[in-house]
């Protein structure tokens, strides 16, 4: 059973389909995510890990912030801490808050904390109509960008460049606590 935030994304999941006259299967051969995945999903049996969200997000032409977003209905340029969404991947422990996103306004700020010893695969789809940045504000993280591995130590910075698959790992023993500012391009 999904808490409330899980069953506003599924809600919205299903209502994002619906709204462009796409079947599961359609759904499916846009996102590259089994129809069966989707459907559990979409009927609240299944909470979606980020890399699965990512490429649904990608698949309606929406970053996983937007997508979030919409889940939860949010919309004031004012967003006050205690009202920022954060979203806790299932498969990593990895938490997400969204810090700021409008529809109005072109940049889009994350805070994601990653557990040690935990990665995130994000396809090279889920980058190809976004720039973004990424920001270590403690502990270290290994962003690798197809074959190119960055190390990063806090206060580093990485511009994202061509999409391409992405792994993102806390190889270390503590905590990484990390900011993404992305704007679509």
């Amino acid at each position: 059973m999904l808490d409330e935030a899980g069953t506003q994304l599924a809600q919205r999941l299903r209502l994002e389909r619906e709204a462009r006259g796409w079947s599961l299967a359609d759904l499916a051969a846009r996102s590259g995510v089994a129809k069966a995945s989707i459907s559990k999903i979409e009927r609240g049996e299944m909470s979606p890990t980020a890399a699965l969200l990512v490429r649904l997000a990608a698949a309606f032409d929406l970053t996983l912030a937007g997508l979030l977003l919409r889940a939860e209905a949010g919309g004031d340029r004012v967003v006050r801490a205690a009202d920022q969404p954060v979203w806790r991947d299932p498969e990593t422990g990895y938490t997400r808050t969204q810090v700021y996103m409008r529809p109005d306004h072109p940049v889009e700020v994350v805070r994601v904390v990653m557990p040690p010893g935990q990665r995130a695969h994000l396809p090279a789809s889920s980058y190809a109509r976004i720039r973004q940045v990424l920001w270590v504000q403690s502990g270290t993280l290994t962003v690798t960008e197809g074959h190119e591995r960055h190390e990063l130590d806090a206060g580093d910075a990485l511009g994202f460049g061509p999409p391409a698959d992405v792994v993102i790992a806390n190889e270390s023993a503590s905590p990484c606590t990390y900011a993404i500012a992305l704007a679509r391009s």
